[in-house]
């Protein structure tokens, strides 16, 4: 299955869910906002949110310095 993340297409395995996906492409995930599809999806919901063939997801990371 093939989404874009971030811009850029990205091969997944077919029935990935969102958690898994952040999972694979982000050092810190307790600092993560995801958006599918223009929707912005909280934690508890990553692991209930099956991705699709095509989903345009952004995934922001925050950083702290000084």
């Amino acid at each position: 299955m093939k989404i874009i993340l971030n811009g850029q297409e990205k091969k997944l395995n077919p029935s990935q869910n969102l958690a898994q996906t952040i999972t694979q492409f982000c050092k810190e995930t307790n600092r993560v906002i995801a958006e599918v599809n223009g929707a912005i999806i909280k934690s508890p919901e990553w692991s209930k949110t099956i991705l699709k063939d095509g989903d345009c997801i952004e995934l922001v990371s925050f950083v702290g310095g000084g």
